[in-house]
């Protein structure tokens, strides 16, 4: 069985979080909510939302998802467990998605150079060397973006595809998507 984790920093973006969590758990996959610090972790919104787990660098899993928010992306951006924690996932060909604010991580850590991304507009900048495309959700090779919380259930979909599940179009029918 696949697992997967959703990194929360302080100010992360709720839609993003959880509506990524909630379609990873459908599909009868774990997928653990992890707090860089501390059980409770709040919202960009002020949403309180208790981790199923506290970070710790030897976690292991299949698919590792950065949602954005502010100053939620930046918390992330800016802690260097993050940056090597991603860097080894990248380093082992796992799956790495980042949405919204979020690709800024992996722009800091080196994974955006010449990759096909996206990433909420105006963040741009924070990309290193990558061709920047504005759909709703980009693959490249292991590395998955996606562009907001309106997109949060395309990424999701997408999500689930990498890591194999073969019924994807049937989950999103169930759940009115499109």
């Amino acid at each position: 069985m696949k697992k997967s984790c959703i990194l929360l920093a302080e100010g992360f973006e709720e839609v993003e979080a959880l509506m990524v969590s909630d379609i990873i758990r459908r599909t009868g996959m774990n997928c653990d909510l992890v707090s860089m610090d501390k059980e409770l972790v709040k919202s960009s919104h002020g949403v309180v939302i208790k981790a199923d787990k506290i970070f710790d660098e030897n976690l292991e899993y299949d698919l590792v998802v950065l949602p954005g928010g502010m100053p939620g992306a930046t918390n992330l951006r800016d802690d260097s467990r993050v940056i090597k924690f991603i860097n080894k996932y990248n380093a082992n060909g796992k799956l790495i998605g980042a949405i919204c604010a979020a690709p800024i991580v992996l722009g800091k850590a080196g994974l955006t150079v010449g990759k096909n991304v996206t990433s909420y507009p105006g963040f741009e900048e924070e990309l290193n060397n990558c061709t920047y495309l504005e759909d709703e959700v980009v693959v490249d090779g292991n590395i998955i973006t996606s562009r907001g919380p309106a997109t949060a259930m395309a990424f999701a979909y997408r999500l689930i595809e990498k890591l194999g599940y073969d019924k994807v179009n049937e989950l999103a029918k169930s759940m009115l998507y499109k």
